[in-house]
């Protein structure tokens, strides 16, 4: 499969005109991991746009995008496969006149009672694929080790049909928000990109891209009063995504300018817990 990207730049460019404004260290690394073949894995806090990232590249390329949404408990049969147990009885009471039970067998453990999960679908996709493998601190480490063939090989091991490998190499992005550390297996197989929240130019920049009817004044008092509250000890720092919310909401309620008030009319956008919420109106107050 030939390249998706010439240069960093080209990857950067891109972004922006699909509204992900990356910097010159994300960018890089989505060149390298389509350059190399290699998976990412992409840390940091939630809400910083990790999971974005993965659908910006997809619709930039123009890949179909295959997500993954890992949660406690998640096993091999929806991750990767399963078969279609109903089909097969079918199968048998219809055969039950045959002769021996290995013709049956051979005949419901084909591919045509297998039901694909994500990663199996991005595997055997014919297309240009894009997988995203979201939240995978959320899984046990034992489950971790459906991944790593996948991740090394870009193959599916299944007993009854043996080895199928990739048609097409996917593009994969694995988020992780830190709640427990990744085994060094998975880690291995991977290429780390930390995403923080952005610097005040950026989160400004983002604002103004994303948030329409914003004014270059308010996006710029947004920015600065989102990140003196980032440096207070909260429960959960605001993130971009409700950095965003905040300011639909400002400029629903027509308000060009923020003073103390307004602020602390609306913190319950920006923040999620009463605690936060009682820190930052002081920390208003107090400027």
């Amino acid at each position: 499969m030939s390249n998706r990207f010439e240069s960093v730049q080209e990857v950067r460019e891109g972004l922006k005109r699909v509204n992900y404004l990356a910097d010159e260290g994300i960018a890089g690394v989505a060149y390298l991991a389509d350059r190399l073949g290699k998976p990412v894995l992409i840390e940091g806090p939630a809400g910083t746009g990790k999971t974005q990232l993965a659908k910006s590249v997809a619709e930039l390329t123009g890949a179909r995008l295959i997500r993954l949404q890992c949660y406690e408990g998640l096993d091999e049969s929806k991750a990767l496969y399963e078969w279609n147990y109903k089909k097969q009885l079918l199968r048998i009471q219809a055969d039950k006149g045959s002769d021996g039970w290995s013709e049956i067998h051979d005949d419901i453990f084909g591919s045509e009672f297998l039901l694909t999960r994500p990663l199996l679908e991005a595997i055997t996709a014919e297309e240009p694929v894009v997988l995203l493998i979201d939240e995978v601190d959320r899984v046990e480490v034992e489950t971790e080790a459906l991944l790593l063939e996948i991740l090394s090989e870009y193959q599916v091991s299944i007993p009854e049909l043996g080895t199928i490998t990739a048609n097409q190499i996917p593009l994969v992005f694995l988020t992780s928000n830190n709640t427990r550390e990744l085994s060094e297996a998975l880690k291995r197989r991977c290429l780390f990109l930390h995403v923080d929240y952005p610097q005040l130019e950026r989160e400004k920049e983002i604002v103004l891209t994303k948030v329409e009817g914003i004014t270059d004044a308010l996006a710029d008092q947004i920015a600065r009063i989102v990140r003196s509250i980032r440096q207070l000890d909260l429960k959960k720092a605001p993130s971009v995504s409700e950095t965003l919310d905040w300011a639909r909401t400002l400029v629903l309620l027509g308000i060009e300018n923020i003073d103390a008030e307004k602020a602390k009319e609306t913190l319950h956008v920006l923040l999620k817990y009463q605690t936060d919420i009682a820190k930052a109106a002081k920390e208003l107050s107090n400027d």
